[in-house]
């Protein structure tokens, strides 16, 4: 096993597929690490139907499984395992594999992707795919004029709902506080929506439905006297309270954020480091799709070659 390449892409999924893809075909030779969950976000997502190139849609599972595929044709080495370290002051840039073994690397392309923060309710993971969501502009499709509850106050919570509003029948947000922590003019926009209704002072406790969600347990004023609890009908539950960008290992050497994404020069994906480039949802606390992290990686390899080229690496 080679424990000294050209490119290393860390990380799965859209980004760094497409990253390796890109990269291979230009004689790189890349090496990927798919991390812990291999394949990224859209494997535990049902039905893809926004991807280009798939007019009757696709699967997440199946179109990540594609994309791999077309990286391996073209000689990209994919590796099981996850970086657990970096040390991206010394030359070559070197990352721990799973606390065990070093690779060097002369560049090194980060698509880690972000988390959506959840709940933490045991019923979101049964009903993962049927019936929450944590990506409106992936899945509001599936809830045209259908009823969904979206949970959270902030920007994020509003644009989903002001978005979902757009095709369900009815939205529901649940807002843990007695206001919206939203900007003004996102507030205005959902309070004057019609279609959207804020049960400020909730808290969801649970989900029920036979074969998906078919509905909310929720809390309102809870631990307070006047407590009141009820199950609210609904079709679609959406988390929109947040994401966590996976760079813990690369806090003390690139510039983040303060949420915690990457930090790019734009137009191209080079971090503060040389030699380091970010693409995908790791760098990207605005899109996320698998289509903007798809252009992402493509511009990362490109960015990675002339990086190379110019070192005579």
């Amino acid at each position: 096993m080679r424990n000294r390449v050209r490119c290393l892409i860390i990380g799965s999924g859209p980004a760094g597929y497409t990253a390796a893809i890109y990269a291979s075909r230009a004689n790189l030779e890349p090496v990927l690490y798919e991390g812990m969950e291999p394949g990224g976000q859209l494997t535990i997502t049902t039905d893809v139907e926004n991807f280009p190139g798939y007019p009757d849609g696709i699967t997440g599972t199946e179109l990540m499984e594609d994309l791999k595929k077309q990286a391996q044709r073209f000689g990209t080495e994919v590796r099981s395992g996850r970086a657990t370290a970096v040390d991206f002051s010394v030359r070559p840039l070197k990352v721990v594999i799973d606390d065990e073994y070093a690779v060097e690397a002369d560049s090194v392309i980060i698509s880690t992707g972000a988390c959506a923060k959840y709940l933490g309710l045991a019923d979101e993971t049964k009903y993962a795919g049927q019936g929450v969501s944590a990506c409106a502009t992936c899945d509001g499709f599936f809830y045209r004029r259908k009823t969904v509850a979206v949970v959270g106050g902030g920007d994020t919570a509003c644009e989903e709902a002001s978005y979902l509003a757009g095709l369900a029948e009815k939205v529901y947000m649940i807002v843990r506080k007695p206001q919206l922590r939203a900007s003004k003019i996102m507030q205005e926009r959902v309070l004057n929506n019609p279609k959207i209704e804020v049960f400020f002072e909730h808290n969801a406790t649970g989900l029920f439905g036979e074969n998906g969600v078919e509905g909310v347990h929720l809390v309102k004023w809870m631990g307070e006297p006047d407590e009141e609890r009820y199950d609210l009908p609904i079709d679609g539950f959406f988390l929109a309270i947040g994401h966590t960008p996976n760079t813990g290992i690369f806090k003390d050497f690139l510039n983040l954020d303060q949420v915690g994404y990457i930090i790019t020069e734009h137009p191209t994906t080079k971090t503060n480091v040389e030699g380091v480039f970010a693409c995908g949802d790791v760098a990207d606390p605005i899109y996320r799709q698998a289509i903007t992290a798809a252009g992402t990686g493509c511009r990362a390899a490109v960015d990675a070659e002339r990086y190379l080229m110019e070192k005579g690496l």
